[in-house]
């Protein structure tokens, strides 16, 4: 696919400067496309709603929503997004299961 450039003595654009975008390959020994961020967040948003609905702390709770939603932002199309939606759902019921035990206000942990 060759696109056909037609010159003009006005034309400011230089087609031989012209390169096209190639997604980058991921190599053998986790290149630069091998972004950890999404895998880290899942599995501490995990780690975090299980812990706020075991020790009822609604904290815990709003930060595995936080850090369910920040793996669901930068997950990739052909990553499993079974367990990426498990873990946000996980997390919402943290929130929802831990403002049904106790429905007071949330305090935040030293501020008592």
């Amino acid at each position: 696919m060759s696109a056909t450039v037609v010159t003009n003595s006005n034309d400011p654009r230089r087609p031989e400067k012209i390169h096209r975008y190639k997604l980058p390959t991921a190599s053998a020994s986790g290149g630069p496309t091998d972004d950890p961020i999404p895998d880290y967040m899942n599995v501490l948003s995990m780690f975090c709603s299980m812990f706020g609905l075991m020790m009822k702390l609604k904290w815990c709770a709003w930060v595995a929503l936080y850090c369910s939603s920040i793996s669901f932002a930068n997950s990739r199309v052909n990553d499993d997004t079974k367990q990426i939606l498990s873990s946000f759902m996980l997390s919402i019921s943290a929130v929802v299961m831990s403002y049904l035990q106790n429905p007071q206000p949330m305090t935040l942990p030293g501020f008592s």
